[in-house]
């Protein structure tokens, strides 16, 4: 087991402490950027900057290099690189919502995803978690990480319009969670395509045109987005038509309605 020591106690550090000290290592106390952070290398086998991707590069500098301590970050678009000039670097990214440190600890406990690189003491500390560990090279990791936001930040703010439209008749999202998890479920059963239903893969032209008609003004852009992600993924060579991209929708305040 490892000696460990982590600067940054948000939600990801918290987590991470909790989950690496349930799995037998020694996790020291939690250090903030306004410590000093001189001499944090020292006499651990690793030391993990659990701060914002855009921190890293400067807290990593603050840090006297140790030829024993593997440095490790847990961005998921940045590379080692950004951990020069510690001798011994390794990402490690959890493909998990870490919302506060005892449920982030519970997830990483659960058999998550973690994207690791570098060093190969990364790896060691995800197989102690119990973790699925995949390897994304430093050039992949910001394609990487784009699609990690679009499955869980990007698919959570759709929800947000879910919640919107509802709203706006009386219902609440919940309402709509079940549809939600078992399309997710058919898409780990059947893949994207083959779990696409609704009226985008079948190019039913009349209801789009009819939710348009009823959606907010502010609501059309992103609608029409999903219905244009849909036609490609339906792979039917239908796109939305331009009467129904240009043309403004009445609202119930326009005279012509």
């Amino acid at each position: 087991m490892a000696t460990i020591r982590i600067i940054g106690p948000g939600r990801a550090g918290t987590s991470f402490a909790r989950a690496l000290a349930e799995a037998g290592h020694d996790v020291l106390p939690l250090l903030g950027r306004a410590d000093d952070l001189d001499d944090a290398a020292r006499g651990v086998d690793a030391l993990i900057l659990a701060v914002p991707d855009d921190d890293i590069a400067a807290v990593a500098a603050r840090v006297i290099p140790d030829a024993h301590c593997v440095v490790l970050h847990l961005s998921g678009s940045l590379g080692c690189d950004v951990l020069v000039p510690h001798p011994r670097r390794a990402a490690m990214h959890p493909l998990v919502p870490l919302p506060n440190g005892e449920v982030g600890a519970q997830r990483l406990r659960s058999g998550v995803t973690l994207a690791v690189a570098g060093d190969v003491l990364a790896e060691h500390l995800g197989e102690s978690l119990g973790a699925r560990l995949v390897t994304v090279a430093d050039a992949d990791r910001p394609r990487y990480h784009a699609a990690a936001c679009v499955a869980a930040n990007h698919v959570v703010a759709l929800l947000g319009q879910v919640e919107r439209i509802a709203e706006s008749i009386g219902l609440d999202v919940q309402t709509f969670l079940g549809l939600t998890r078992a399309a997710v479920d058919d898409v780990g059963t059947l893949g994207p395509r083959a779990a696409l239903t609704g009226p985008a893969s079948r190019g039913d032209w009349s209801t789009i045109a009819r939710h348009l008609d009823a959606l907010e003004p502010s609501e059309r852009a992103a609608y029409g987005a999903g219905v244009a992600l849909a036609l490609e993924l339906a792979g039917t060579g239908l796109s939305l038509p331009s009467t129904l991209v240009s043309t403004p929708k009445a609202t119930a305040a326009d005279p012509a309605r």
